[in-house]
């Protein structure tokens, strides 16, 4: 099992949900972690709960992605781990969609996995290990009414990905892609913790969990992609 001990972890999309339980859960493990969202009052609590960085930025922006990254190695001196948990959804018929819109969960879904990872590769090649952790969705793998725009992000975002491991594979480092069902968050202005929602769906926690699997495999094996779901949800 791999130890994560001293490891230092970049987390995007920290603040609440899947990124916050992630970030709370590798802490917990050993690792140094450098939680990344936009707002600033919830990232300040995360990091000292976790004893980590909290660094305000839009994944977004290239220059606010090569700021965290700086500030990283400035602090730490080495990043070992990339989770790209940033993401957004809206899910309406294609025509009602505005162009605006679909840019903005293209620009996070898609091109925030892009930047950081463009940013924080070179430095993992460098060291010639690492492990790259992108948060899916399971429609990466499937379509459904009104999930035009976001769907067609995450499958986006899962090529990306997929293209990326076999890039890196020759430099001893990782690439992981999990693919989430329904989870219980603040996803697409959705308020956690319904009495009927805590039985159908999955908790952050649950994928942060998934996390630490891919991430705690053995130096020698590489869980390349994860499907999880909740018993109650068809698939």
């Amino acid at each position: 099992m791999n130890d994560l001990t001293n490891q230092v972890a970049i987390v995007t999309g920290a603040s609440r949900g899947i990124g916050k339980a992630t970030a709370l859960l590798l802490a917990m493990q050993g690792a140094s972690v450098v939680a990344v969202a936009r707002s600033t009052d919830e990232l300040e609590e995360l990091a000292l709960k976790t004893q980590g960085l909290a660094i305000s930025a839009d994944v977004c922006d290239e220059e606010d992605v090569q700021n965290v990254v700086a500030e990283t190695l400035r602090y730490y001196g080495h990043v070992d781990i990339l989770v790209c948990n940033a993401g957004i959804g809206s899910f309406n018929p294609l025509e009602n969609f505005e162009t605006a819109e679909w840019d903005q969960i293209f620009d996070v879904n898609v091109k925030g996995t892009f930047l950081m990872c463009k940013a924080v590769v070179p430095h993992l090649k460098a060291q010639r290990h690492g492990h790259i952790v992108g948060i899916a969705s399971d429609v990466s793998k499937r379509t459904f009414a009104n999930g035009t725009a976001y769907g067609a992000s995450k499958y986006a975002q899962d090529a990306l990905l997929g293209s990326l491991r076999k890039e890196v594979r020759p430099y001893g480092i990782k690439v992981s892609t999990i693919y989430p069902g329904l989870v219980d968050t603040y996803f697409n202005d959705s308020q956690p913790g319904g009495p009927e929602v805590e039985k159908t769906h999955l908790k952050p926690s649950d994928i942060a969990q998934a996390v630490r699997y891919v991430l705690e495999a053995p130096a020698h094996v590489v869980v390349d992609e994860l499907m999880i779901h909740p018993l109650t949800q068809e698939w």
